[in-house]
């Protein structure tokens, strides 16, 4: 155990600092997933001429909280494992006696909080323009959205990293997160409210793990109704499948890798 925190330590302190060298570059990172406010202009004006359930306020916080999440959760290790697998560059990483998963963990949470601040200026900025939509959640809430976004970030994870693995196989595993990222665009939560969703759609949804990715968390922010145990048990139950089923793929992968390029 000791050994373990020494590791997280070291990895956590060694990819902040190679994180926080490149900040205009992480000032553009955070301005592209602005995707959301931009959206939450074009439900603002859609909600004062129709009646979609929700107010021009509840689409205002609703699609703030989406931009905070999407800050917290964005993952992109399957450009980097693909790229390692491709150049055989990981190769040096199974000489270390620590799963090459564990870097591509650290990386993205070191740059959590070298991104954060950056939003929380755009957050400040968003209220200054939009002083109706200042709310304050109360403790409970904040510590369920919390929760749930460690979940929400384990999932996407773990679903980007299992697609990741198809590396081993071709040399374009990327192209299934363009196809996943399509159903993810439409199904989270990113584009509208699932509350706005016609009824069949929403059921069919919720089936899958989009909703919990982006919409669920963003719901229990702003006090949309939603159900917090059902939610963070259906988390749970991807996140154990697609576990299962990357720990599968990384074993046959590793059969079929060659170290191309090395």
């Amino acid at each position: 155990m000791k050994r373990f925190f020494r590791v997280f330590k070291t990895l956590l302190l060694v990819y902040y600092a190679y994180m926080v060298e490149y900040r205009a570059e992480l000032i553009l990172w955070v301005l592209s997933g602005s995707l959301p406010i931009i959206l939450m202009g074009v439900w603002i004006q859609a909600a004062q001429q129709s009646n979609f359930g929700l107010s021009p306020t509840d689409f205002a916080r609703y699609f703030l909280s989406v931009f905070l999440v999407r800050q917290l959760t964005v993952v992109w290790v399957i450009w980097e494992f693909e790229r390692e697998v491709v150049e055989g560059k990981l190769s040096l990483r199974l000489l270390q006696p620590l799963d090459p998963a564990w870097h591509h963990m650290f990386s993205h949470v070191s740059e959590r909080f070298a991104r954060i601040p950056f939003a929380i200026l755009l957050i400040v900025l968003f209220f200054l323009l939009y002083p109706t939509a200042i709310w304050v959640p109360s403790v409970g809430t904040v510590l369920l959205f919390v929760v749930s976004i460690v979940l929400a970030f384990s999932l996407n994870f773990l679903i980007q990293y299992t697609l990741a693995l198809c590396a081993f196989w071709t040399e374009r595993a990327s192209s299934l997160q363009e196809f996943w990222f399509l159903l993810y665009l439409f199904l989270s939560g990113v584009i509208a409210p699932l509350e706005v969703f016609p009824p069949v759609v929403k059921t069919l949804a919720l089936f899958t793990p989009f909703p919990y990715l982006v919409n669920f968390p963003a719901s229990l922010l702003v006090g949309l109704p939603t159900n917090p145990a059902q939610g963070f048990l259906v988390m749970a139950g991807w996140i154990v499948g697609f576990l299962a089923l990357n720990r599968w793929l990384w074993r046959q992968g590793l059969k079929q890798y060659s170290g191309m390029g090395a």
